[in-house]
């Protein structure tokens, strides 16, 4: 399990809008994904996969607010997501959305649970090639 931070989700009545102004306040790039209300964003420099080609920062979505999605979440890969939720609830967290395909799975899996102290925090797995 890496157990690194791979991403962030802001949560946003209206993803395009936030996502217009954290464009011009911060000059971040956006991406529509398509059939979600989601928009991933590129907070520095990217390759042709869109990977952060410079350490030190991470990219991260703008999506409709709702379900866990109450407050901005950080989001940690591991490599299986079912393994991730046991420990999760081993360790006294809470698995508040199960394993779920991104889109149609080509992206990977997300999950997302309530640690501790009561705060909500994404789970990612990658797609297996």
């Amino acid at each position: 399990m890496s157990g690194e931070v791979v991403h962030f989700e802001i949560p946003a009545d209206d993803p395009q809008r936030a996502s217009q102004f954290y464009a011009a306040t911060f000059g971040w790039k956006g991406v529509d994904v398509p059939n979600m209300e989601y928009n991933m964003v590129q907070t520095g420099p990217v390759d042709a996969e869109s990977m952060p080609t410079r350490p030190g920062y991470i990219g991260g979505g703008i999506a409709k607010r709702g379900g866990p999605l109450a407050h901005p979440v950080v989001t940690i890969m591991v490599d299986e997501i079912t393994v991730a939720e046991q420990a999760v609830e081993k360790h006294g967290g809470k698995v508040l959305v199960k394993k779920q395909p991104i889109g149609d799975g080509t992206i990977g899996y997300s999950a997302y649970f309530r640690d501790t102290e009561g705060n909500v925090i994404g789970l990612f797995q990658a797609a297996k090639p």
